[in-house]
This record gives C-alpha cells, structure tokens and sequence, in this order.
C-alpha cells in the first residue's frame, strides 16, 4: 500500500510537469517576440479557446497599446485579469447564446480590418464549441442539437468538427475569409491528433480540406442523418449539390494573407511528462500521442500493456512508466455523469484487479472532464476491492461519482492550457498478482 501511494503522488507530479510544458503563453509570448510589428497601423486580437484567456494575457504583455481592440471566447471561469482584451464568457462542450454574440462580434472585428492591420488570433482547444456562428436559417439550439447527437454517438473530434465547418460562418477557414485583406497571424495551441490545422478549433484561418459530402457522410455514419434538425439537412445537401460555396480551399487567394502557427501540442507535453518520470527513476516509454477512439477499449489496452509488464517486464522492466497522449470517445450507453479520463480510469480499473503496485492515471489538460469539475481520475489494484461496484457504474457511464465516493478524482480547476490527454501507467518495482 505504501508503494502504490507513493506510485499515485508521483503520477500527479508528472501530469503536472506535462502540464507545465503545455503552458501556452510562453509560446505566444516567444513567437510575437520574433515578429516585426512596425508596418501594421493597428493590431486587432480575436479567438476563443480554454486556453485563450492565458494566451491573451501573454499578447498583452508583449504588444500593450499596439491593441487597438481584442475580444475572445472563453469557457465559463477560464478567465484572467486582462487590461486591453475583453474576454466573453460561453457555453463548452455546448455552444450557448453568449457564445454565438461573442463570435459574431468576433466576426465584426475582422471584417472592420483593413489591408495595413494585422489580425492576432489566438485559438486552443474548445474553440469550436465557443465560436458558434450558426448559417442562416440555423438556429443555436439545432446547431446544439447536432453537437449533442455527435458527442452522444461517439463521433471523433475531427468527425465533429468536419459537421461544425459546414453549418457555421466562422469556421473552416471563413474567419481568414471575413478578415481578408488584412494579415491574419493565428497562434494555435493544439488539441487535436496530428495537429492538423484545419482541425485546431475547427481551423477558422486555415483551408479545409473538408467538405459538405464528407459530412454528409458522417451523419450517416452514425445514422443521425435524419435526426438532425430539417434546417442543418437541407445546408448539407445543397452544399453536395454545389447551391452553397465551399468552405475556403488550399490555394484560396485569402491564404497568402494568413500564417498559422502551432506554438503548442501534445507532444510538448508528453514528451516533458516522459523526462520528470525519468527523473523519478522509471524507465520510461512514450507509445504514443496519437491515440484514439472507443475508450473502453483503448482502457483495456492500456490495462493489458500493464500486466505484460507485471507478467513479463515487457516492453520495460518495472519500475516502468508508460505514457500515452491523444483523446478517446466515449459512446453514451446509461445516463450517469462522467468524461472520457474517468471512464477510461473506471474500465481499466476492472482489469487490473489484483495487480500489486501498479497505478493508472488519465486527466484532461484543461483541468476538464466531460460536464464535470473533475479533470480526470486515478486508481490501482486495490481499487475495485475497496468499491467492487465499478462494473455498475461504468455500465452506465457513471465514472464520475464512482471516483467521487473512493476520492479519486484528480482536481486541478482551470489549467489555462489544452493540449489534450494525459495517460499514465505506473508499475513498482515489487509488482505481482495479490494472491
């Protein structure tokens, strides 16, 4: 028991390190030290993102009264004390009203700039939840009704996103559209596998390679096609048919106005995450930063790779460190409360009973899980013994106040940064099977 206490307050130190290196302002702050700034007559800030807060308080202390206006969209309580820079609070994962102001606003502020302006935009992850700027004649709550089948099918961020881009002014490129022809410079820190640029918040400056059959085709993949609102079907079927312009492609004239620069990532993370673990003493492998999908079954993996090493000390002999990065889906089976970290610790917990000195661990590095206040969770071998109702809970996706009765959820509150998640498997060196 001992070990494996000892095994958890090492796994909250290295997320915290991961943490550390996903801190966005350093990177803002870096790259608008490297940028001359003389030939634009004002310089405008926009964006949105759960990290956008902690990335506008970096642009202020580097270009203060060169911002002439700045306005961005934040996540309810991820804010910061900011002097030239206003930040609107809104709705993630569902957009709300305030959002749909704020990004209309948003809007105007890059159709008012001019050919000798440079528009800043700051965008992390969350961005495409807090920029919703549904195309008429949508209406928020469809556009939300559509988010909410999404997120309750399992579909992936790049899925979801490829959806958003066509029902929305803003995203896929349109917002590069609406600031042209003054110079974009977007700062993007990365939540999505790949970093893809025209996935990052939905990409609202860069090309989309997406397109109106493509999310047509994922609506019928997850077989919500017809369930979505009349409104949404009917945009996506006249843009198949050519009725509606595509969102902006690579070689659109508007680009050779545009710079997007990815100043943070998940790689970053891990890759610290990996050297503290060393630090400690563990041998210590990186499988990867590109996993995803169904997260029950990526848990199983992960609790598989465990006992290999408990088993056979393969891949690494303990004590041995394992990190993952990326992000899971969760596909909603019971009505309990939960996010993708917790449900992945719960499934995984299952399989691991027994297994001495071994410790999981999975946080989102937002410092948010799902609609919780959690941003992950963290359990052992002893786990299930000590509440051996886990398998009731994870059937019905109740993760959440399974962890909150045992008090293993990992707290942290706002990180002001998104670089996705962080998974852990620890492993003792006295691991082995209790008897």
């Amino acid at each position: 028991m001992k070990i494996e206490a000892k095994l958890r307050r090492q796994a909250l130190a290295i997320f915290k390190a991961a943490l550390r290196a996903a801190n966005p302002a350093e990177g803002v702050a870096a790259q608008l030290a490297r940028e001359n700034l003389t030939p634009y007559r004002h310089v405008y800030v926009i964006g949105a993102g759960k990290a956008a807060a902690a990335m506008a308080r970096a642009a202020e202390r580097v270009l203060g009264r060169r911002i002439a206006r700045g306005l961005l969209n934040v996540k309810y309580g991820h804010v910061a004390p900011l002097r030239r820079i206003e930040l609107n609070e809104c709705g993630h994962p569902v957009p709300d009203q305030r959002g749909v102001e704020g990004a209309r606003r948003i809007a105007e502020i890059a159709v008012g700039a001019g050919p000798y302006d440079l528009v800043l935009c700051l965008i992390s992850g969350g961005a495409s939840a807090l920029l919703p700027l549904p195309a008429e004649p949508i209406t928020l709550d469809e556009k939300q009704e559509v988010t909410k089948l999404l997120l309750a099918s399992g579909a992936g961020i790049h899925e979801i996103n490829a959806v958003r881009k066509h029902i929305s002014q803003i995203k896929g490129g349109q917002l590069a559209r609406l600031a042209y022809p003054a110079q974009v410079l977007s700062l993007l820190l990365s939540d999505v596998i790949g970093d893809d640029l025209d996935t990052i918040g939905s990409g609202p400056t860069a090309p989309d390679a997406s397109t109106f059959a493509l999310a047509r085709a994922i609506l019928e993949k997850y077989e919500i096609l017809r369930r979505v609102p009349a409104s949404v079907r009917e945009r996506i079927e006249c843009g198949v048919r050519g009725r509606i312009p595509e969102t902006p492609k690579p070689g659109d004239a508007i680009f050779t106005r545009v710079r997007n620069v990815v100043i943070g990532s998940s790689r970053l993370a891990v890759d610290a995450a990996a050297a503290h673990a060393r630090r400690l003493g563990f041998r210590t492998v990186v499988l990867s930063t590109f996993v995803e999908g169904e997260t029950r079954e990526i848990a199983r993996m992960h609790a598989a790779i465990a006992k290999e090493i408990v088993h056979a000390a393969r891949p690494l002999k303990p004590p041995a460190c394992v990190i993952t990065g990326g992000e899971t889906t969760v596909t909603l089976r019971g009505d309990g409360l939960g996010g993708r970290n917790q449900e992945f610790v719960l499934s995984a917990a299952i399989d691991i009973a027994g297994l001495r000195n071994v410790v999981l661990f999975s946080a989102g590095t937002d410092g948010t899980d799902g609609p919780t206040d959690a941003a992950g969770a963290i359990a052992d071998g002893r786990t299930l013994a000590r509440d051996p109702r886990a398998p009731e809970f994870l059937a019905r996706n109740d993760s959440y106040r399974y962890f909150e009765g045992l008090g293993d959820l990992i707290v942290t509150g706002p990180t002001g940064t998104n670089v996705m998640d962080v998974r852990l498997i620890l492993i003792g060196e006295q691991a082995g099977e209790r008897p």
